[in-house]
């Protein structure tokens, strides 16, 4: 195959050589010279024009052996047969090209034999219609030239006449205020007073200039008054500049008059979509050198004027573009007045719609401005102010529904509560409402908002972050970070607390749902994207446990306060015996049950766990009771029983106080209980206490004994810190002899009966 590849190409190679050598030019004229083609001749140059058979020869025989000439005379054989047969078939294929032509010419020859006939009866037609046309050409020739002179005699009349009646329709155009018909009149009147002016037409050009002093006087006067429009100026301008007036000393006046209606332009209104929505198109109005009307919109009229100013004196575009500028900025400060004001996005879409159809349309008449990039930087500092403005009315918002918790809830059965929930209904409705106000300005097909719609995206998603953190901020701020515990309310703390966990177990989650499906158009992805979940969730935790921590620290301090004045204010050394249980008990559990009310509307409830006291406290708490009856003997005694005391403490139960506070009802109350029980052992031990005052201690922690059983889950922790009340009062007694437990049962009973006997009295 590859034989035979060779051949055919060798075959076409020959073919075209022969071609060529038999169309080509004088082989004299591309030969190169003999002394080159001596120098290089080579055993290749059998196929060039140059060939020398005596030479190839000579170069052959010498350079081949007796094999090789064979060979070559083989090959150089078949290449003669295959050259004649090339020849051959190139003979015949020519052949038949001319034999083709030949019949062509033939059939051209008979086509064309009766056409020279044809032709000469088509000349003499051509002739006779000549001559009848000449025939009437030369009849009617006297006739049309005085139809023309007739018709040129009209136009001239015409001419004289409207020449003459000029000074009359001046004055009808002064009467109807047409002074651009005027001076369209005075204006083609002007060759022919300057050509026959001071001759035949003497009379009405002086008539026509006088009152068209009295026009231009009117224009000027137009031009300054602060009753016109500025379109109407601007068009009296261009009349005066048409009449040759020297209209230069104009352009300061009407400049200042462009300024001044810049300044009294007002901006702050609302704008409605019929007005922002459509743009008619100026292409015309450029055309004319005027812009279609909007009378319905002010700016529309600035913007015509500017274009007709401009128009008029075109070496004024800094001004105007300055002016233009000027425009754009008050646009967008009278967004930034109503995004104060809390405008809605449907709004601040319509009045963008406007501001961006403003900017198309100056674009169009004074594309020097470049005001699209001037107004999408505007536009982005405006769209931003908006989102953030957005989130300060949620943070306002929450802020506002915390702070009714300080005001009266009376009549209301569950104020916490209800605070509460209207606060995460605030947080989560609120969230929903910017994604919607921003959703729906993403919505909007509008050039400004397309550019701006990756940006937008991102504000909202760094909005919530830094909401997030300012909320943090605020709700320490109400929880008075700074401030005394006294002049901050305990409610508003706990829900607060709640709120924080609200906020790191569900709203945060809610959130991210609703940014994903309103903004991204899916899920939410969390690389890369500016708010961070997980460190809000994170702030928040600990805010919670903080806030709770402050709120125990809270309650805790105002029963404190109550503790340390039971505790200060009588002289123990002097206490009278004891005949019923002491007032401050009351307060104190009143202060509990305050407590208890607002974990329950605010807090859930915990795993109930009750801890009794076991056998071993019960004994310690026997055998200390016991000791201290029997100290009654002598003081000695009594302090070698409060040594065994001590002892006994080392064998007892560890008891934490100070504990990690849980998110539930339990927990809070019994934090609360052991640390303000603690705080009456501390108080206790700072001051000594007769026999009368230790048993009044006595009387009142087995009051308490009775009444916290019920509100406390671990009744164990409850009866050892009242036992450690009792054994700090007995270490710091002169005479720690007890009261007998008849007399102890019968006024702790009396107490209650009295407690029972009040209850529906107060209810």
């Amino acid at each position: 195959m590859a034989s035979d590849d060779v051949s055919v190409d060798d075959k076409v190679k020959r073919t075209r050589d022969l071609l060529s050598s038999f169309y080509s030019q004088d082989a004299s004229q591309i030969s190169p010279p003999a002394n080159t083609t001596s120098r290089f001749a080579t055993l290749d140059t059998i196929n060039t024009t140059s060939f020398d058979a005596d030479q190839y020869m000579n170069l052959l025989v010498r350079k081949s052996s007796l094999e090789g000439l064979l060979q070559r005379h083989v090959e150089m054989a078949a290449e003669i047969k295959n050259l004649d047969t090339d020849l051959q078939m190139l003979v015949y294929e020519n052949y038949n090209k001319f034999i083709s032509a030949t019949d062509t010419i033939k059939r051209m020859k008979n086509n064309i034999v009766g056409m020279e006939v044809n032709m000469e009866q088509l000349l003499d037609k051509i002739m006779s219609v000549q001559s009848r046309s000449d025939g009437v050409n030369s009849l009617l020739f006297e006739k049309r030239e005085h139809i023309e002179k007739l018709h040129r005699t009209r136009n001239l009349l015409r001419k004289v006449q409207f020449i003459y009646d000029l000074p009359t329709t001046l004055q009808k155009c002064i009467k109807s205020e047409a002074y651009s018909d005027a001076v369209r009149f005075y204006t083609g009147a002007m060759p022919i007073f300057k050509a026959y002016g001071d001759s035949s037409f003497k009379d009405c050009k002086k008539a026509s200039e006088e009152l068209m002093t009295v026009i231009i006087n009117k224009l000027e006067d137009k031009v300054s008054s602060d009753s016109e429009s500025i379109q109407a100026r601007a068009e009296a301008v261009m009349l005066l500049k048409q009449l040759d007036f020297p209209v230069e000393n104009l352009k300061s006046k009407l400049l200042e008059k462009l300024e001044q209606f810049l300044e009294e332009l007002d901006l702050s209104k609302d704008i409605s979509a019929d007005s922002a929505n459509p743009r008619e198109s100026i292409n015309e109005g450029i055309e004319s050198d005027s812009i279609p009307p909007h009378p319905e919109v002010p700016t529309r009229e600035f913007v015509e004027a500017v274009h007709a100013y401009h128009v008029i004196f075109p070496d004024s575009e800094q001004h105007l573009v300055k002016l233009m500028h000027d425009l754009t900025t008050r646009h967008f400060e009278a967004a930034k007045q109503q995004i104060q004001e809390q405008i809605s996005s449907a709004k601040l879409s319509n009045r963008l719609r406007f501001i961006w159809t403003d900017v198309l349309l100056i674009d169009e008449v004074l594309p020097e401005a470049g005001l699209q990039d001037f107004a999408l930087e505007a536009a982005r500092v405006v769209v931003k102010q908006y989102v953030t403005s957005l989130f300060s009315n949620l943070l306002q918002e929450i802020s506002d529904t915390l702070l009714q918790i300080q005001k009266d809830g009376t009549g209301e059965e569950y104020p916490l509560r209800a605070a509460l929930e209207a606060s995460k209904n605030a947080l989560i409705q609120g969230s929903i409402k910017v994604l919607s106000d921003t959703r729906y300005l993403l919505d909007e097909d509008l050039g400004l908002i397309l550019k701006l719609r990756d940006m937008i995206i991102n504000w909202v998603q760094e909005g919530f972050q830094t909401f997030f953190n300012q909320l943090n901020d605020q709700l320490l701020l109400l929880s008075g970070k700074n401030v005394p515990t006294d002049k901050v309310s305990s409610g508003l703390v706990l829900v607060i607390t709640e709120l924080s966990v609200f906020i790191e177990r569900d709203a945060i989650s809610r959130i991210i749902e609703e940014i994903g499906s309103s903004l991204l158009g899916g899920s939410y992805e969390y690389g890369g994207s500016a708010f961070v979940p997980a460190e809000i969730r994170h702030t928040f935790r600990s805010a919670g446990e903080k806030f709770l921590q402050r709120y125990v620290s809270m309650r805790t301090q105002r029963i404190s306060v109550l503790l340390r004045k039971r505790l200060t204010t009588p002289n123990w050394v002097k206490h009278k015996e004891p005949r019923e249980v002491h007032m401050f008990v009351d307060l104190f559990l009143q202060e509990l049950g305050a407590v208890g009310s607002e974990v329950k509307q605010i807090l859930p409830q915990g795993l109930t766990r009750r801890h009794s006291r076991t056998e071993s406290n019960g004994s310690t708490s026997s055998s200390r009771n016991t000791t201290l009856r029997d100290n009654r003997s002598n003081t000695n005694r009594a302090r070698s029983q409060l040594l065994e005391t001590h002892l006994a403490k080392l064998f007892k139960q560890k008891m934490e106080i100070f504990t990690k506070v849980e998110h539930t009802q339990e927990s809070v109350m019994m934090t609360i209980v052991k640390r303000c029980l603690k705080s009456m052992q501390e108080f206790v031990r700072l001051h000594t206490f007769n026999r009368s005052g230790f048993q009044q201690i006595q009387l009142d922690m087995q009051y308490l004994r009775i009444t916290l059983k019920d509100s406390t889950d671990d009744e164990a922790a409850v009866e050892f810190l009242l036992d450690e009340v009792i054994v700090a009062a007995a270490e710091r007694c002169v005479d720690p002899s007890p009261l007998e437990p008849a007399i102890l049962d019968r006024l702790v009973q009396a107490k209650l009966a009295k407690t029972v006997d009040q209850g529906p009295a107060a209810s």
